[in-house]
């Protein structure tokens, strides 16, 4: 690395550089709250999937029982076969929906995964232009 010669005193120096870390800080702090922005969209699209498989759930049931007394009442099970079957496919587009939506709100999904590699990142250039500085000899990883 090459070291350009200043005339800068020292408290210039020091003052450049906590500029930059709070120009740094700055910068993560607004990409932290991009990425946590998007994840909340997840986590609301999740939950209207839950509500949505919820809302078919319900009417599936009251289907599924007006089929089975349907059934059980009439001698010919036409009414309720029919029945049986539109509640049927009705539970299981509404049980498709309410699995979408669980597996959308798992934990992981809703990390700021961009922000924290890139908050790592920063800290391996400083750690490794403080070492080429100084002189300090990297460890082996």
């Amino acid at each position: 690395m090459a070291y350009i010669e200043t005339n800068r005193p020292i408290s210039a120096i020091f003052t450049d550089l906590v500029s930059q870390f709070a120009a740094l800080v700055r910068k993560e702090g607004q990409l932290a709250r991009a990425e946590m922005s998007e994840k909340l969209g997840e986590i609301g699209m999740a939950l209207g999937l839950v509500v949505g498989g919820a809302v078919v759930l319900i009417p599936a049931l009251v289907a599924l029982l007006m089929a089975a007394v349907a059934g059980l009442a009439a001698v010919g099970l036409a009414i309720g076969w029919a029945s049986l079957i539109v509640g049927g496919v009705a539970l299981v587009i509404g049980l498709a929906l309410l699995v979408i939506g669980i597996r959308r709100l798992k934990t992981g999904r809703f990390v700021p995964t961009k922000t924290i590699t890139r908050l790592q990142r920063d800290a391996a250039v400083a750690a490794q232009q403080m070492r080429q500085d100084h002189g300090i000899p990297e460890r082996a990883v």
